[in-house]
């Protein structure tokens, strides 16, 4: 796809943000405007804009980018959040859903949302049931194409300190990975830069509907995108 798409992105400062920045550069049809409340370093030889505000002002940042697609790639975690179930909901739900609704009506006609594997409104796993409760508010905003992306454990170089579980996670995962299987796929573990190409391998894709991306289904698109060129 030759034409120019331009590309407003929310969760800049996290691994999937700063991946979907450092994955755009020389991607000239790929006109990318990143959304943040703090500064973040932009990749060398980029060619975007950074917009800071205050979470309370993104709507007019985001009216400002005029994004035919918008990519969503925001979350917390409790323990960031002190414990706080409420904290936790009003970024990975309530923000998320403020800013879909502001890139909706600013014209954007494609939403990119990362989510996670497991994401179930009724799921009794307190996280997993908030994302799920978000995948279905995002379904009802009718963009002519909304993607969805499930990954699993994200491997990458994250902000901050880890705690035990994630080191054992990350170290554990590529001896795992092979292991998962059949509908156990969909768990494998994922670096942050695949999710972000995967991004921008959807990014302004014709057909219409909703779409659920896990595992298999990102590296398709990956792969789908390395045959265009």
């Amino acid at each position: 796809m030759s034409d120019v798409r331009r590309v407003v992105l929310l969760g800049a400062t996290g691994m999937i943000g700063r991946q979907v920045m450092q994955r755009s550069v020389g991607r000239p049809e790929i006109r990318l405007t990143a959304v943040a409340r703090r500064e973040v370093r932009l990749p060398e030889g980029a060619r975007m804009e950074l917009l800071l505000a205050d979470p309370s002002h993104w709507e007019d940042a985001i009216a400002a980018s005029r994004p035919d697609v918008a990519v969503i790639a925001l979350g917390t975690t409790i323990r960031a959040e002190g414990g706080d179930k409420d904290a936790f909901r009003a970024v990975d739900r309530d923000l998320v859903l403020a800013c879909a609704k502001a890139a909706k009506d600013a014209g954007a006609r494609q939403l990119i949302a990362v989510s996670s594997v497991g994401a179930r409104a009724a799921s009794r796993n307190f996280y997993l049931s908030v994302k799920g409760e978000t995948e279905e508010a995002l379904g009802k905003m009718r963009f002519d194409r909304l993607d969805i992306l499930r990954p699993g454990l994200l491997r990458g170089r994250r902000e901050g300190p880890l705690r035990v579980g994630e080191r054992i996670g990350m170290l554990a995962a590529p001896l795992v990975d092979p292991f998962l299987r059949g509908g156990w796929s969909k768990y494998r573990s994922i670096k942050a830069s695949a999710v972000a190409d995967a991004i921008l391998a959807l990014a302004g894709a014709r057909a219409r509907g909703r779409f659920m991306h896990e595992h298999e289904a990102m590296r398709r698109a990956i792969r789908e995108a390395a045959r265009r060129g």
